[in-house]
């Protein structure tokens, strides 16, 4: 079991120490394959200004928008909100503590240094495979919901701010995934708190990810985070406004998505694909890297209660649309890519029920 896991296979090296150590060739651990590379092609500027995620202001939840979020689930799997609630202030001052952080001396950060038995703390790599190809990019992870697992020691005390700021942050966050909660629940013609009790009602799972992505001298070779789908419930990105770098996959094309100010980027995760039948489809996406600019973003991760089997709702199954994922807990499913690592959407195609 992973979750038995106390330490890593290999020796854990730092991106950030690589990157600042003025190396001009990556280590061959951070090689992608010829297909997993980023292409100049799909990534390019012509296609981005052609294609772009929908934008949607929550200042007016009318009928409209509500058609526009559902038609963005369906259609996209990602959408970004404006008008959200959440303070401009909170969102910039939370984001650059965590950049702060990064930068502080490697010994202060190496006392929160993680292990794959909770992956809380500052970590440098995603799945326990000996000898798996790693990602450029280093990352804090840290427990918000259930209460029984928040353990604010864990947390950085410096920067002086952190604490205070990511408890902010957090309860922020928990206030506006209940309200799109709701909004999908009544999009998928279920009442409105289905989704959240589906989830374990109060008893929610919810986590931070800050992401930090150092300047890259071979950003065409590697990626930030490999392709993969999210494997929980739903994902607020606050992403970092200077530097686009999340790409998304739309049919054949990976698309860059160009951070609104203020926006959140909304990502629906495995698990309300499960439970929407696949009416709603999480989607392939990754992190592409930059050879003059680092790259901060905070994922903020809403998950179902562990012990709790997902499987799609009753009101969405019928002679026409058959449930097409079979259930499994939560619990069971991260354990695919906290041994794997990200590999796409192949533990969500797994799911399938057999015909």
């Amino acid at each position: 079991m992973t979750s038995c896991l106390q330490s890593w296979p290999e020796p854990i090296v730092r991106v950030q120490s690589l990157s600042d150590s003025g190396i001009r060739v990556i280590p061959e651990r951070y090689v992608k394959g010829p297909s997993d590379r980023p292409s100049s092609v799909e990534s390019s500027d012509d296609v981005d200004v052609q294609i772009q995620i929908p934008v949607i202001d929550l200042q007016n939840l009318s009928e409209e928008t509500l058609a526009r979020i559902s038609s963005a689930c369906r259609e996209w799997g990602f959408f970004q909100v404006v008008n959200h609630g959440v303070s401009h202030e909170l969102m910039a001052r939370t984001r650059e503590v965590w950049r702060e952080f990064f930068h502080l001396p490697l010994k202060m950060k190496q006392q929160y240094a993680n292990s794959p038995s909770t992956y809380e703390g500052y970590g440098s790599r995603l799945g326990v495979e000996k000898g798996a190809k790693l990602d450029w990019s280093d990352y804090f992870f840290l427990h918000y919901l259930p209460t029984s697992l928040r353990d604010q020691n864990k947390w950085p005390i410096l920067p002086s701010s952190c604490r205070e700021l990511v408890g902010k942050y957090n309860e922020e966050m928990v206030k506006l995934c209940g309200k799109l909660m709701k909004i999908l629940s009544l999009n998928l013609g279920l009442k409105e708190e289905y989704l959240q009790q589906a989830f374990g009602s109060e008893e929610v799972g919810a986590c931070l990810r800050i992401n930090f992505y150092p300047k890259c001298p071979q950003p065409d070779l590697t990626l930030g985070l490999s392709s993969h789908s999210d494997p929980g419930g739903m994902t607020l990105l606050l992403p970092d406004e200077n530097v686009s770098g999340l790409q998304v996959r739309r049919a054949h094309n990976w698309i860059t998505v160009k951070p609104v100010p203020n926006a959140f980027i909304v990502n629906i995760g495995d698990q309300i694909q499960v439970l929407s039948n696949a009416a709603y489809k999480s989607v392939e996406h990754r992190v592409i890297v930059n050879s003059a600019k680092e790259r901060v973003s905070l994922a903020f991760f809403y998950n179902p209660r562990g012990d709790i089997p997902i499987k799609p709702a009753p009101e969405l199954v019928t002679e026409d649309g058959p449930a097409l994922d079979s259930s499994m807990t939560f619990n069971e499913y991260r354990s695919f890519i906290r041994t794997r690592g990200p590999c796409g959407k192949s533990q969500v195609e797994s799911l399938k029920s057999p015909k």
